[in-house]
């Protein structure tokens, strides 16, 4: 960042004014066990992703009748043409159910059509429309925009710097996965073997 973080600017009051952490005993050199905001990144990262995600919403809302997840879906139809509820869910993380209740939202407004897949006919393929091609056209400028603006605090080199790590960040996900896993079955193994035994949840096929 070129300037450090104004707490007063980026924070709520609850995170800029914490409740008070236990005193330490006396000759204790122990810290507060606390996260610093000021420096972990996963906090950075939802701040950002979530009020980017809500302005955006509001506006598609106003604007086009559509709110975020719909704007998600109908990128990733633009590119792929038809895709399933599942593709969509592993892509951008989304939960499936809320992919094939956006699904089911969107194909009633006659931005898609649901079909079976000719290759599995367990799995049902969203297919855009011309009318849902016209409406990702029209919202496209203002995503573009919206990066555009969120970015310009950063040079040229600075932006393919950020998209570089952002990359490297992304695939390094699984990783993360794996090592909580360890971390959880080595600390609470109890409560991970009640996890495992429990029945797993039916999947929908799409």
């Amino acid at each position: 960042m070129n300037a450090p973080l104004r707490r007063s600017a980026t924070m709520p009051a609850a995170m800029r004014n914490p409740p008070a952490s236990p005193t330490p005993a006396p000759g204790s050199d122990a810290a507060p066990n606390v996260v610093d905001l000021e420096r972990y990144v996963p906090a950075f990262l939802t701040w950002i992703a979530n009020k980017l995600s809500r302005g955006a919403s509001q506006h598609y809302l106003s604007i086009f009748d559509v709110g975020i997840e719909t704007w998600r879906c109908l990128v990733l139809l633009a590119i792929e043409g038809s895709i399933s509820a599942q593709q969509v869910s592993r892509i951008i993380g989304m939960d499936k159910g809320s992919v094939s209740r956006c699904f089911k939202g969107m194909q009633a407004k006659g931005l898609i059509t649901v079909g079976l897949d000719a290759g599995d006919g367990r799995v049902r393929i969203a297919t855009l429309t011309r009318k849902g091609r016209a409406l990702h056209d029209r919202i496209l400028g203002v995503a573009l925009e919206r990066e555009r603006t969120f970015l310009s605090v950063l040079r040229d080199d600075e932006r393919e710097t950020l998209i570089g790590l952002l990359k490297r960040l992304h695939e390094n996900l699984p990783q993360v996965e794996v090592a909580t896993e360890r971390y959880l079955a080595e600390r609470f193994p109890r409560a991970v073997r009640r996890r495992r035994s429990a029945p797993a949840e039916p999947d929908d096929g799409n």
